[in-house]
């Protein structure tokens, strides 16, 4: 087979957040990014300190369903930094495909205000937040399809004075879910060639993957666009072309059965 030719493409889908597993135990999952950006305050720093992020699949808000997620960036973010469109990536998980109703962060103590005059002072979080702040987001995520979670916060109304020179973090956040990349699956016969798989847009970026012992594969994190996808086996004797494939950001594109020639 040629698995070294396809080996860099496969590490760069498994390095971004694309995925390229062809195993049908995959489906029923969806992956998920984190990302926060914001909007502007009147403040030189506003920092937070962001050491975890979960998601919450029921809908009645018991601590059942919290799942962390477990590619976490942590750390200490002057939000102001993410202003104008600029973002950061806080988390990103495989997660059940399904209905996810919250979002929560939880924060840590090394949140900091710093003022036009130079000043730092601490940015106090309120008791009832102490567990973490809970955000609602009450999306469906559709299976194998990647999704962004981006958390936009409003600097200037997070940060509440006190009247003592002191200050408040009472996060203000706006949630927005979208579905970022959809994907292509389908199935090869003869199943024996288990061919590799290039997905080629028109401008040559390429997505890896392999077909399956069965036939099947699937290739995920596929940008909406048009492709091209090459089947590949070891002798090229039975390569395969499929052309004009259409993929849209929310679904996944299904070839149905490709047949290589014999």
């Amino acid at each position: 087979m040629k698995r070294k030719l396809l080996f860099p493409l496969m590490l760069g889908c498994l390095m971004g957040f694309s995925a390229c597993d062809s195993d049908s135990e995959n489906t029923g999952t969806t992956l998920m990014q984190v990302r926060m950006t914001d909007s502007p305050g009147d403040y030189e720093e506003v920092n937070i300190d962001v050491q975890s992020v979960q998601v919450h699949k029921e809908a009645d808000g018991d601590e059942e369903g919290w799942i962390t997620l477990d590619e976490i960036n942590p750390g200490v973010y002057n939000l102001l930094d993410f202003a104008n469109g600029k973002d950061t990536l806080l988390a990103s998980s495989t997660l059940p495909a399904g209905k996810i109703s919250q979002i929560r962060l939880i924060l840590g103590e090394n949140n900091s205000l710093k003022l036009k005059d130079g000043t730092v002072t601490p940015l106090k979080t309120p008791s009832g937040q102490q567990s973490g702040v809970k955000l609602d987001i009450n999306a469906e995520l559709v299976s194998d399809v990647t999704y962004v979670l981006l958390l936009d916060f409003d600097a200037a109304k997070s940060v509440v004075p006190r009247g003592n020179g002191q200050y408040n973090l009472k996060p203000v956040i706006r949630t927005i879910t979208q579905a970022v990349a959809g994907g292509i699956k389908g199935k090869v016969t003869p199943a024996e060639y288990e061919p590799g798989i290039y997905v080629i847009s028109a401008e040559q970026d390429t997505i890896g993957g392999f077909a399956n012992e069965s036939g099947d594969f699937l290739i995920k994190g596929v940008p909406a666009g048009t492709y091209t996808v090459k089947f590949y086996t070891e002798d090229d004797a039975h390569n395969q072309t499929v052309e004009n494939v259409s993929v849209s950001q929310n679904q996944i594109k299904d070839l149905g059965t490709v047949e290589l020639p014999e």
